[in-house]
């Protein structure tokens, strides 16, 4: 079984930064990609940026231009570097990683267990 341990959320005043880390626990066969997503409270969990094997990667458009997703293919792990934090960034970050782990395995969806990120004004 694949985890993925989140780190680096935390508080953080309006116009700060903060990176998040993401790895797999386990080595990883290939990954179709990797991808942050959020939710508030009272609010249904949305993606906020993903990147591809190819390297390609999308965000969400509140996010465009302030954060970036990257990946260390080496270590299975994504990260996501937030400049220009806002109040309405505040929620709880899910790492997400599609991947198989054997040949004879099929695509699986795996979620971190959440970090806080908080965004103070």
């Amino acid at each position: 079984q694949v985890q993925l341990v989140e780190s680096g959320g935390g508080l953080v005043q309006v116009g700060g930064s903060l990176r998040l880390s993401c790895a797999a626990s386990r080595s990883i066969l290939s990954i179709d990609h990797m991808g942050w997503y959020r939710q508030a409270p009272g609010k249904q969990r949305e993606l906020v940026a993903r990147i591809f094997s190819g390297g390609t990667s999308n965000y969400a458009d509140s996010v465009k231009d302030r954060f970036t997703i990257s990946r260390d293919n080496a270590k299975n792990t994504v990260y996501l570097q937030m400049n220009s934090l806002k109040p309405e960034d505040t929620a709880v970050y899910y790492c997400n990683m599609r991947a198989r782990t054997t040949v004879r395995s099929g695509w699986t969806d795996y979620w971190g267990q959440g970090t806080q990120v908080t965004v103070s004004s």
